[in-house]
Parts: C-alpha cells; structure tokens; sequence
C-alpha cells in the first residue's frame, strides 16, 4: 500500500511457545500489517479455520468459540483501537494471534533523491 502520509492500522502477528519448556522463548511465526479492523480479525479467523481440522478437540473447540462469539468482542475492542490477543493450546504448543492499534509510517522514496556516493560503488555480481 502506498502512503505519502502517516496512516492508522494495525500490526498482527502469531507467536507459538512450547508450554512445557518453561525456558523456552515464544516464536514469531507470522506478521501482518492491517490497514482496517476487519482486516486485522480476518487474518486470526483465516488462520483458524485453516489450522482448525489439524487442532486436537479441545483446540478445535477454542478456535470455533472464537470464531463464532470472541471474535465479535475482538472486533468491537479493534474498532475501538485497543490491542487484542487471541490464545489457544494444542497438544503442548500455545498459539498467540496478537493485534495491536499502530501508526505506519511513510517510507522515503528513492526516485528523484540524491544518493550517497557510496551507493554508486557497488557492482552487481554477473555471472559468466
């Protein structure tokens, strides 16, 4: 998406950590930038239902309340611009979709700008 100025959303991301690992640090293992509330529910409610059928019963369970009941509070608290976190544990392995309200920034545009003169000196590797 491309901005020229700064813009509300929100950064999602979904960590895993091994309960039974009490040294353990949790994972990052996906991230989103949201640019809408619903945007933001959908990518967790997407995830879920993908995962779902893998999920053993009581995970199961977890993600379809959400998805059926949490996620409307989950998206009310979003609209609100308030950070959100939705948990589950399968097997020994706890699933954390965090959401949380952020500003994105522009990033400077290379075109039309003056470039250091180090950036001049480099040569692309060609192979012969």
């Amino acid at each position: 998406m491309l901005m020229d100025k700064p813009q509300r959303g929100f950064w999602c991301e979904c960590w895993t950590q091994d309960v039974n690992d009490e040294t353990g640090w949790p994972a990052l293992r996906a991230s989103f930038d949201a640019y809408s509330a619903p945007q933001a529910d959908r990518w967790v409610a997407v995830a879920l239902r993908t995962i779902s059928p893998a999920l053993d019963p009581d995970a199961s369970d977890e993600a379809w309340a959400w998805l059926y009941d949490g996620r409307i509070d989950t998206r009310r608290a979003l609209l609100r611009m308030e950070p959100c976190t939705v948990s589950l544990t399968h097997a020994s392995t706890r699933i954390t979709w965090t959401i949380r309200p952020v500003v994105f920034l522009p990033m400077a545009h290379r075109q039309g700008a003056d470039l250091p003169a180090c950036a001049y000196d480099f040569t692309p590797h060609t192979t012969d």
